[in-house]
């Protein structure tokens, strides 16, 4: 093997390496928020904005990136793209939040399933996008799915479209500053932003219900404030994953999330799964594998792939 062939394996296994250890993370994320019981949903979403904000700061400073974060603040464009980047990703947080706490589990790992999906309708309706056959199929497979579903739910899955729809349209306001803005930037200011919405949250919290945080137990409270790393440590491994792998690569492994999310509801926190979901699901899966296989040839033949926001920021 020479020099720069070695190179490039030792290049593809690292980006791997993160990249699978960014969807194993956010794959457990519900056996996470779960441990943080009896803290409810908006306190937990609350501290996870404000200890995320506390993580960057120091991240920054560790790595000296105080002064290109300083060049972003001056770009107003910037700056407000990433204020309704940072809205959409509270809508996410907190309705994946509110499904893990409330026995919802698995209807959360279908949003993510489906993401790929209203991301390439998203690409038509807003960008106008022009999507060949198999992606077509895998659009129109899905919405058979989603009828399917709401049948076996008794009504729209709300939880699964909300969560693939926020973070579909978060990936395509993201991609209004390109790669103008690195990860642990842009979640400073996301969480810049939101950290009063977080603030105001967390006294809400504390008048009607009771703040959790150091009335628990060590532990609990260690937990708790660890929400800021586990949110942003993935999303700094996908970060590096991406810079390493070709995007038919990161296609496949982003349904590690997802299905691990869906193995532990089912199996560790047993959440029903009548037949009509597992079929719902299985149509889904055929819709995932159409698209899949789309990607493979688009790669193969040299075609611009679809451009997903393959990140599963929980």
């Amino acid at each position: 093997m020479t020099a720069p062939q070695h190179d490039l394996t030792a290049h593809r296994t690292s980006g791997l390496i993160y990249a699978i250890s960014a969807y194993l993370l956010w794959g457990i994320l519900p056996i996470y928020f779960l441990a943080l019981v009896p803290s409810g949903a908006w306190e937990i979403v609350a501290w996870r904005v404000v200890f995320s904000l506390g993580f960057c700061v120091i991240a920054l400073t560790v790595m000296r990136a105080w002064r290109i974060f300083g060049r972003l603040l001056t770009d107003r464009r910037v700056l407000l793209t990433m204020g309704l980047a940072g809205a959409l990703i509270y809508v996410n947080w907190q309705t994946y939040v509110i499904a893990t706490v409330s026995g919802h589990v698995v209807e959360a790992a279908l949003g993510y399933f489906i993401n790929p999906i209203v991301t390439v309708f998203l690409g038509v309706i807003v960008q106008r996008e022009r999507l060949r056959v198999a992606q077509w199929v895998a659009v129109g497979v899905s919405v058979i799915a989603v009828v399917v579903l709401a049948i076996g739910y008794g009504s729209l899955p709300w939880i699964a479209l909300i969560l693939a729809f926020s973070f579909g349209l978060y990936g395509l306001i993201k991609k209004r500053v390109g790669g103008r803005v690195d990860a642990l930037s842009g979640l400073t200011l996301e969480t810049m932003w939101l950290t009063p919405v977080a603030v105001i949250q967390l006294i809400v919290v504390g008048v009607t219900a009771g703040l959790t945080l150091g009335t628990v137990s060590v532990w609990h409270t260690v937990l708790l404030a660890g929400a800021g790393v586990i949110t942003a440590v993935p999303l700094l491994f996908f970060a590096a994953a991406s810079r390493r792998l070709p995007l038919v690569y990161m296609g496949f492994i982003q349904y590690f999330a997802p299905f691990i999310q869906f193995i532990v509801g089912v199996a560790i926190l047993h959440e029903a799964m009548p037949p009509e979901r597992w079929l719902g699901f299985a149509i889904v899966w055929v819709a995932l594998l159409i698209l899949s296989v789309d990607l493979i040839v688009a790669a193969r033949q040299g075609r611009r792939a679809p451009e997903l926001d393959l990140a599963g920021v929980d």
